[in-house]
């Protein structure tokens, strides 16, 4: 598993996670809330699944 999710990319995902996540536990905005796992965990693990479908990547390239 390759990481292609960085910097504002991954903080981004991790906070509209959370704040659906959040929401729908305290049922703010009902079940659809839950679908925030997806981009909290996305954001976790620094890779998407969709990223190397369309064969984007924002992570910095490391340098050696």
């Amino acid at each position: 598993m390759k990481l292609n999710v960085g910097g504002i990319d991954r903080i981004l995902r991790i906070v509209v996670g959370l704040a659906l996540v959040v929401m729908a536990a305290l049922g703010q905005i009902g079940v659809w809330g839950w679908i925030g796992l997806v981009p909290l965990l996305t954001g976790a693990f620094s890779f998407c699944p969709l990223y190397t479908m369309l064969g984007m990547n924002t992570c910095p390239v490391k340098k050696a």
